[in-house]
C-alpha cells in the first residue's frame, strides 16, 4: 500500500464511525442468509491479537464447544497499537497483547488452541505476504483444514488487508475454501454501503452462551479497550462504540 493510500486508510479509521444503532436498524443485515458452523479442522488467520476474537470470537467458542479442532495463526505481536506511548516499550506490549490473547481464548473455551505466533512486525504485514502466504498454506495442509477464516481483505488496515491477502493466496494454493471476517469495516463503512459486496455476505448465529463468552473475551484485551493512561498518545483503540459491532447476537463473514 503506498503512502498515500496508507494515510487515507488511517484517516478513515480515525475518523468518527458509524454508530451501532444504524446498523442495528438496517433490515438487510438482519436479512442476510444464515449459515451454520463450518467443520474443522478450522484455521483462524488473526493480523493483531484481539482480531480472530473481534471477528469471528462467538463462532470460536461455537467450535471449542462442538469439539471441532481449531488452529489460530497470529501474524503479527500488535506491538505498535500505541506506538507515540511513553508508559509501555513495545516488546512489553507484544507480550500484553498475547497474555491477553491466550485469558480470551481461554474464556471463549479454548485454553489450549494451537497457536502459530509468527511475529511479523506490526503494520509491515504487506512487506511480508509471501512468507506469510507460505506459513499459513503449510499449516492448512499440515492439519488437513478444512476451511480458512481471515480478516476481509478490503478492510482498510494496511495488516487486516495483507493478512487477508496472503490468506487468499494460500488458500488458493491448498484448495482450502476462505472465509473472510471484517472489523474495521463497521466503523467506517455503512448500510448499503457499495464498497461492501453484501451478495457474499452471511451471518453466523450466536446463542446466548456463545455471545457471553465473546463479550467476556473481548473484556481481555485490556491493553486496547481502556486508555493505557493521560493523552491522545494513551487513548483506547477500542471504545465502547466500537466494540459495541462485536457484539451483536451473530457475526458477518464474506466468503
Amino acid at each position: 500500500m503506498s503512502g498515500d493510500l496508507r494515510q487515507a486508510a488511517a484517516d478513515a479509521i480515525g475518523a468518527p464511525g458509524t454508530p451501532e444503532g444504524l446498523w442495528a436498524s438496517w433490515e438487510a443485515l438482519r436479512r442476510l442468509p444464515a449459515v451454520g458452523v463450518p467443520d474443522g479442522p478450522v484455521v483462524v488467520v488473526a493480523a493483531h491479537p484481539d482480531d480472530e476474537v473481534l471477528g469471528f470470537g462467538g463462532t470460536m467458542a461455537r467450535l471449542a464447544a462442538l469439539g471441532t479442532d481449531v488452529h489460530l495463526v497470529s501474524i503479527t505481536d500488535g506491538e505498535l497499537s500505541h506506538p507515540r506511548s511513553t508508559l509501555i516499550t513495545a516488546e512489553r506490549l507484544a507480550e500484553v497483547r498475547h497474555a491477553e490473547l491466550r485469558t480470551a481464548l481461554a474464556d471463549l473455551g479454548l485454553p489450549h488452541v494451537h497457536t502459530k505466533r509468527l511475529s511479523v512486525p506490526d503494520t509491515r504485514v504487506d512487506r511480508h505476504e509471501s512468507a506469510v502466504a507460505g506459513r499459513i498454506a503449510a499449516l492448512l495442509r499440515e492439519v488437513g483444514a478444512a476451511l480458512c477464516v481471515a480478516p476481509w481483505a478490503r478492510d482498510l488496515h494496511s495488516d487486516h488487508e495483507a493478512a487477508g491477502r496472503a490468506a487468499g493466496r494460500a488458500c488458493q494454493d491448498s484448495g482450502v475454501p476462505l472465509w473472510m471476517y471484517p472489523v474495521w469495516m463497521w466503523h467506517w463503512s455503512r448500510p448499503g454501503d457499495p464498497r461492501v459486496p453484501w451478495h457474499d455476505a452471511v451471518r453466523l448465529t450466536l446463542p446466548a452462551e456463545a455471545l457471553t463468552r465473546k463479550t467476556s473475551a473481548i473484556g481481555q484485551f485490556v491493553s486496547q479497550i481502556h486508555a493505557l493512561g493521560e493523552g491522545e498518545e494513551n487513548a483506547a483503540i477500542l471504545p465502547p462504540e466500537e466494540v459495541e459491532h462485536h457484539t451483536r447476537p451473530f457475526e458477518v463473514v464474506f466468503r
